[in-house]
């Protein structure tokens, strides 16, 4: 499970780039219940001026759960983006070069709250770490309206295994998917127990990768209490369903989900909640 005593490998952050900042803080505040707080502008509330021009932070009640911010890159989609902690952000860029990854954004100092630095794997798939400062993260995690997994889909599972697993020294468990559709592999990070998983990957053909172009991508998966009621939230505010809801076994009710920008995520109802 992800917790927010934010070990090293473990997520402790995540933001969204959207293209229009106002519209993304009302579509998750109706599907996740979370409250935006603007930057820079004392009265950027959702439907606000400010939160239009900049970005910011959201809650769930009174804790930080993510990030905000106007999408930027030129030919990027909107997306999310899962940021890692780790120790030293410079050592795991040299680790992450060495790799065969990419250096997006070289690490850099965020004032007194850290260091970060962003990332592509050999695959495509874009993530970041996080060195922490003052600031360690996200303060809650794995409750309803907040992160509770992470998952990559990637052409080569093999391939992502042996990357991350030189990068962050995650361990690695294979369970078979039902209906004989491959293996999932259960992420950990270095030195926890399994009851800390904190994630998946999936190898998958060109159809599963359509969304990113043909390159690995990661997604979050939001902890709900009602995934019904958060799909018709989604759906009923100008996002989409691409699979779901459904039960899985073990697991819970589940639905993937874009957003009104097409960025994607994953709301679901565990089996046994915490």
């Amino acid at each position: 499970m992800i917790t927010t005593d934010l070990t090293p490998g473990s997520p402790c952050w995540l933001d969204l780039g959207a293209p229009d900042v106002r519209a993304a803080a009302a579509f998750y505040g109706s599907v996740l219940g979370w409250d935006f707080e603007s930057m820079g502008d004392p009265g950027g509330e959702a439907g606000g001026e400010g939160a239009d021009m900049e970005g910011g932070m959201f809650r769930s009640g009174s804790k930080i759960v993510a990030g905000l911010g106007r999408l930027s890159e030129e030919g990027a989609r909107s997306a999310w983006m899962i940021y890692y902690t780790v120790t030293d952000a410079d050592a795991t860029t040299r680790v992450v070069e060495s790799a065969g990854g990419v250096v997006r954004v070289p690490p850099r100092d965020l004032g007194e709250w850290g260091r970060m630095a962003q990332y592509t794997d050999p695959s495509g798939g874009q993530f970041a770490v996080w060195q922490p400062g003052k600031n360690a993260g996200f303060e809650l995690a794995d409750a309803p309206g907040s992160l509770s997994w992470t998952e990559l889909y990637t052409s080569d599972a093999a391939a992502a295994k042996a990357f991350y697993g030189a990068v962050f020294g995650w361990q690695f468990s294979d369970m078979d998917m039902p209906g004989g559709e491959g293996a999932y592999t259960l992420i950990t990070p270095d030195g926890l127990p399994e009851d800390r998983m904190q994630g998946g990957l999936m190898e998958v053909g060109g159809d599963g990768l359509a969304l990113a172009g043909g390159r690995a991508y990661w997604h979050p998966v939001f902890a709900v209490a009602d995934c019904d009621a958060a799909v018709a939230a989604v759906t009923g505010n100008g996002g989409s369903v691409q699979a779901g809801p459904m039960d899985a076994e073990g697991v819970g009710r589940l639905a993937v989900c874009l957003d009104r920008s097409a960025a994607d995520f994953v709301v679901l109802t565990p089996s046994n909640p915490s």
